[in-house]
């Protein structure tokens, strides 16, 4: 974290919603990738930015360590997604997702997001954070807040089901 971003964190503890906007600004483009890739649908991914920012402008004096708050902050917004897919259960269709239904590529997508959709939900954030959100191992253990071990644990058996469950739907498929 730039110590521009350090200083932005101090001044929001200490009750600047300016500083506090402007580093929520910054991130918003990552926060966006992560609803919708959690969430599937523009709307609802919206709400939970919206959400996220209004639950960091609640606990933002509750954060521990300066250096800590993108990590922070994807927590907040993770744990949302997690709870809003627990209580809805549901599958959002829209013309565009049907059409490419056809697409046989978009497919083995669509099939690959199921599987790691059906995993535990330690498997499945380990693996989403890696593989469609870029983090590194270190950044996931701050995100998850655990140990890089259990990150690495929970990738290699998170890897481990989704191989076996792609096995079995398409007799050999390869992750």
């Amino acid at each position: 974290m730039s110590e521009l971003d350090l200083t932005m964190v101090k001044k929001a503890k200490k009750g600047d919603e300016d500083a506090l906007y402007q580093l929520i600004l910054s991130h918003k483009e990552q926060l966006y990738r992560m609803a919708i890739s959690y969430l599937k649908n523009e709307d609802d991914a919206v709400e939970a930015i919206q959400e996220t920012t209004y639950r960091a402008y609640k606990g933002i004096k509750k954060l521990r360590k300066n250096e800590y708050f993108t990590t922070w902050l994807i927590r907040i917004l993770l744990n949302y997604c997690h709870d809003e897919v627990k209580k809805k259960k549901r599958v959002v269709y829209n013309d565009q997702l049907i059409q490419s239904i056809e697409d046989p590529e978009h497919r083995t997508s669509i099939e690959t997001e199921d599987a790691i959709r059906s995993l535990e939900h330690p498997y499945q954030h380990v693996i989403m954070l890696k593989y469609l959100h870029d983090q590194k191992i270190n950044e996931i253990a701050q995100i998850l807040d655990c140990p890089e071990g259990t990150v690495k644990t929970w990738l290699h058996k998170g890897l481990r089901l989704l191989r076996n469950q792609l096995k079995e739907k398409e007799g050999d498929f390869h992750v």
